[in-house]
């Protein structure tokens, strides 16, 4: 079933949905990495947003 953005929760913040294309850009555009180096990080380290932070940071390093 598709993800509504228009309706978000607690728990669908804490989290980035690597299979949603707008979900994906948005994290890329606000950590200032591509969206690859995105679905890289969820495939890597899940998708708690705090841990795809962090290793968003790293890679601007």
């Amino acid at each position: 079933m598709p993800d509504d953005p228009s309706k978000t929760g607690y728990r669908d913040r804490d989290r980035v949905a690597g299979d949603q294309d707008y979900e994906v850009r948005y994290f890329a555009q606000q950590n200032g990495v591509t969206e690859q180096q995105t679905r890289d990080l969820i495939k890597k380290h899940g998708n708690m947003r705090t841990d795809l932070e962090r290793e968003a940071k790293k890679l601007k390093s």
